[in-house]
C-alpha cells in the first residue's frame, strides 16, 4: 500500500480529532445548561381573560393554578373545567415555545 500513513484518514489527524472532541464536549456542556436552564424558566398559561392561570416550568411541570372566584359558577363547572384546560394548554404553548428558542441552537440533539 504505497503511500498509506494510517492514522484517521479524512480527518487530518489526532490533533483535527482532539478538536473535534472538544467541540463534543463543549457542545454537551451547552446542552446540559440550557436544559437546567429551561427547569427554571417559569411560563404562566391563561384563560378566560386571566380567570385562570396555570404556571409551569419551560419542560412542562405545572408549579401552580389559580382560580379567580369570578370564574366559578356551580351551575356550570364544565365551563372552569374547559377554562383550566384552555389554560393548560396556553401554557404548554409557552413552554413549547421556550424550549424551542433555548434547545433549537442544538439542532434536535437531546430531545
Amino acid at each position: 500500500m504505497a503511500g498509506y500513513r494510517g492514522g484517521f484518514g479524512g480527518f487530518g489527524g489526532g490533533n483535527q480529532m482532539q478538536n473535534l472532541m472538544k467541540q463534543a464536549q463543549k457542545m454537551q456542556e451547552d446542552m446540559q445548561k440550557a436544559q437546567a436552564e429551561l427547569e427554571e424558566t417559569e411560563v404562566i398559561g391563561s384563560a378566560g381573560g386571566g380567570l385562570v392561570k396555570v404556571t409551569m416550568t419551560a419542560k412542562k411541570v405545572v408549579t401552580g393554578i389559580n382560580i379567580n372566584p369570578d370564574a366559578i359558577d356551580t351551575e356550570d363547572l364544565t365551563m372552569l373545567e374547559d377554562l383550566i384546560i384552555a389554560a393548560l394548554n396556553d401554557g404548554y404553548e409557552k413552554a413549547d415555545k421556550a424550549y424551542n428558542e433555548k434547545m433549537g441552537a442544538f439542532g434536535g440533539l437531546g430531545l
